[in-house]
């Protein structure tokens, strides 16, 4: 999978290396100079704000969270996504982390983080629908139509299927667990029942679930902002709903390719596609592409960075560093995860949260 990662990131930078000389590249820095500064920070700015609210969004399934720790995360989450040579889980399983630094358990940040990813996959389904209405009253042709509809179906299809595993998948295994016996299967099949416990926890709150689908729907169609703002510095005067169509097929083609890195080759390709339809030049709809390369770059290097101060300095937890961003110091002893005193590193330690919470507990009964 990693050799299929780094292959595919590879093909990606080559592919979009390829088409920037194919169109011009004097073209294109001539669109993202017409874009300037000025229209850069906007898009920034826009982007921010939009990440603010998708993190207040999986905020609402963690009551009694205070509201920074999954801004944060959210911020982590998507600048992993976007910059390391992850697939989207990996930007997750980051996400996810961060806010386990910031005192929230293992087990009820990787439920929150299942939920909300589903809440906003759904919002983005809903988001594509609202499309494919655009796409069918501003260009209604059916051998665009068609294939959307068909392919919004399946998608609808596999995400009702994908609530189903997180309902019921969790008792199956535990049960096929049990089976297989004591020790490793006997800490795996505890391990799942937790997680499903804690799942059902969250889907309980319905009206926190609710909440939290509208704000990642509202989200979905707020970031056509940023696209139609770009669009307007350079010159190019597409309507609203235009727009909207282009990005919200623009990212139903990014979630089928999510096992490449970072969308990279695709999100260009599928733009000169959709643009080339709506009047957008091929220059113009590349521009556009790499100003959202370069938002991320912008974003997402500074939360990266600083996301890996807090795990790298004394993993973030129990230094002076850690108070200075509001984090609870928490003790971590060294052994948890069975390796001796010398050799017991960050790493070790940071992997042990989980472990030394159980422990707590368990004493605490």
């Amino acid at each position: 999978m990693k050799l299929f990662s780094v292959l595919a990131a590879v093909a990606g930078l080559c592919l979009i290396a390829a088409l920037v000389f194919h169109f011009g590249p004097h073209a294109v820095t001539r669109t993202l100079i017409a874009v300037g500064w000025t229209g850069f920070a906007a898009v920034c700015s826009i982007h921010l704000a939009l990440m603010a609210v998708m993190g207040i969004a999986w905020g609402v399934l963690m009551p009694g969270t205070s509201l920074w720790v999954p801004v944060w995360g959210r911020l982590v989450r998507d600048s992993g996504s976007e910059l390391l040579p992850l697939s989207q889980i990996g930007g997750y399983v980051l996400g996810a982390r961060a806010v386990t630094l910031a005192g929230v358990d293992g087990t009820t940040a990787a439920a929150s983080t299942i939920v909300d990813v589903t809440l906003e996959l759904f919002g983005q389904l809903a988001y594509t629908a609202l499309g494919l209405s655009c796409l069918i009253y501003v260009k209604p042709d059916p051998t665009i139509a068609t294939p959307v509809a068909l392919g919004l179906a399946a998608a609808v299809l596999l995400a009702a299927g994908f609530v189903v595993v997180q309902r019921r998948g969790f008792d199956l295994f535990g049960r096929f667990a049990r089976v297989l016996g004591r020790g490793w299967a006997d800490k795996t099949a505890s391990g799942a029942a937790a997680l499903h416990t804690a799942l059902t926890a969250v889907y309980r709150r319905r009206g926190r679930a609710a909440s939290s689908f509208v704000l990642h729907f509202v989200c979905w169609v707020a970031s056509t902002l940023e696209a139609w703002v770009a669009l307007r510095f350079a010159g190019a005067s597409l309507d609203f709903a235009t727009v909207l169509v282009i990005e919200s097929l623009l990212y139903a083609a990014r979630s089928i390719a999510f096992a490449v890195p970072n969308a990279v080759g695709i999100q260009e390709g599928t733009y000169i596609l959709l643009g080339a339809s709506f009047g957008l030049t091929p220059e113009t709809a590349l521009a556009l592409s790499l100003l959202k390369r370069a938002r991320d770059l912008t974003i997402g290097v500074p939360a990266l960075v600083a996301w890996q101060f807090l795990e790298s300095d004394g993993c973030g937890l129990a230094s002076p560093a850690a108070g200075a961003f509001g984090l609870p110091k928490i003790e971590t002893p060294v052994g948890t995860t069975g390796a001796p005193p010398s050799s017991a590193g960050c790493g070790d330690r940071a992997m042990s949260i989980v472990g030394l919470q159980k422990d707590k507990n368990d004493a605490a009964r």
